[in-house]
């Protein structure tokens, strides 16, 4: 059987934990030689990429494996972080929201979400989900990959 996908290393600096974190993230294999993946993961703690985005990576000696280079092609796809706020809120309301309006997200706990928002999808609509959960005051949310397509659909509304 071929292999289609490796697990890539990715090193960077998390706001949200105010340190540096690695994550490990599956990518699908563009070009192996050239070290050319594309991201099929859903990223935690915002590096800046998104899923389906082209990436080159190389291998690392003293990591002993694939890390994480540079961003070569951008799909359109965002990342969004959503930190709930309120005890007792289920988190899973409010991914049950986004899947709705075709966002797939990831949890990482009972408190935090990181939600994938595919080219296609009107960043607009996605914002105002998240806006009315903010107002409330049960919700916080950070753009960290937001593409220029979906900072487009916000200047159109």
């Amino acid at each position: 059987m071929q292999e289609t996908h490796k697990k890539i290393l990715f090193k960077y600096y998390s706001d949200y934990l105010e340190e540096t974190v690695s994550e490990t993230m599956w990518a699908e294999i563009v070009d192996l030689e050239k070290g050319l993946f594309k991201l099929d993961n859903i990223p935690f703690f915002g590096p800046l990429i998104a899923t389906d985005d082209l990436f080159y990576a190389e291998f690392d000696k003293d990591e002993d494996r694939l890390v994480y280079k540079e961003t070569i092609e951008n799909s359109g796809n965002s990342i969004v972080q959503v930190i709930i706020l309120e005890k007792e809120f289920d988190k899973e309301i409010i991914r049950e929201k986004l899947k709705a309006i075709n966002c797939l997200s990831e949890g990482l706990n009972d408190n935090f979400i990181s939600v994938e928002v595919v080219r296609d999808v009107d960043y607009s609509i996605v914002r105002s989900v998240l806006n009315e959960y903010e107002s409330q005051e049960i919700i916080q949310y950070a753009e960290p990959c937001l593409s220029d397509k979906h900072r487009a659909d916000l200047l159109k509304n």
